[in-house]
């Protein structure tokens, strides 16, 4: 089997880009420590780029093309693309500010707006995922994380798979899509038993339901066939900070990876976005935020 080469596209440099989502033809992201909010367009090559003034973990679309929601360190916000205009949702972590933020999430099939926090000082356990559901209602549902990370659903959107990034495991939940209930946990991937030191952060799924994890401080990213625990392939980036990924292309079928920046490494690349080309793979279409 041919590996593909990865190949920088666009601009940006990120100091630590995150939370890739393909929506209407652009690829959406975001810089956390650059407290921005990114979208390229890898056809023409135009990218827009909005400073929200805070560090942002994640951002999903709307039904409306000028309105996005994203998740940062003031918790869930509503954000006007044209006027900057931003509209605070909820804010479960106040208390915690400076300790905790919200990290990456994604929408359900159902228009939830899924997201979680991590925990700046390290502290095992104080970390939690939430869902914003599509009344705008705001619940907790997995606590006692440190780094909540990927998040994705099967075509079916009967089971949810979910990255707490210090356990080294993809676990999988069963979901209700009527109500966003969530079963207990089980471990889908233990990346640790595949011989990764590295950290498991974002993750996507593909056509054929298989799982896609970018692995920070590992400089890879990594196709695993969730029900058997098995390692299928994988693809190595030239920076070791490959931070998550996602499809995304007029066919869904270029994956798109993000990127972030270490100090005191001499990686020229690095905080780009690269795209990989010629997998002969498909991704699945994201959804938007429905409330």
């Amino acid at each position: 089997m041919t590996t593909p080469t990865p190949n920088t596209i666009g601009t940006t440099v990120s100091q630590w880009g995150e939370g890739p989502i393909w929506w209407e033809g652009c690829l959406y992201y975001v810089d956390i420590e650059g407290h921005k909010l990114i979208r390229l367009d890898p056809e023409s090559g135009d990218e827009a780029t909005w400073d929200v003034g805070e560090r942002i973990g994640t951002v999903v679309p709307t039904g409306d093309p000028d309105v996005v929601l994203y998740a940062g360190d003031s918790g869930y916000v509503r954000y006007h693309l044209k006027t900057g205009d931003r509209t605070p949702l909820a804010d479960p972590e106040a208390a915690l500010r400076g300790k905790n933020r919200f990290n990456d999430g994604k929408c359900d099939p159902a228009g939830r707006f899924w997201a979680g926090t991590i925990s700046l000082v390290k502290d095992k356990g104080s970390a939690n995922l939430y869902c914003l559901d599509t009344d705008g209602s705001f619940s907790l549902k997995v606590p006692g994380l440190t780094n909540s990370n990927g998040i994705c659903w099967t075509e079916d959107a009967k089971t949810m798979y979910h990255i707490d990034t210090p356990t080294r495991e993809v676990r999988a939940y069963e979901y209700d899509l009527a109500s966003g209930n969530i079963g207990d946990p089980r471990v889908a991937v233990d990346t640790a038993t595949h011989g990764y030191a590295s950290s498991p952060d974002g993750m996507t799924i593909d056509a054929e339901g298989m799982l896609w994890v970018a692995f920070c401080h590992g400089g890879c990213v990594v196709r695993f066939d969730p029900q058997k625990n098995k390692e299928l392939r994988r693809i190595d980036l030239p920076c070791i900070e490959t931070t998550a990924c996602t499809f995304g292309g007029r066919n869904l079928d270029r994956l798109f990876v993000t990127t972030g920046i270490k100090r005191g490494l001499d990686e020229p690349q690095a905080g780009q976005i690269f795209v990989i080309d010629g997998l002969g793979i498909q991704g699945r279409p994201a959804s938007a935020y429905k409330g």
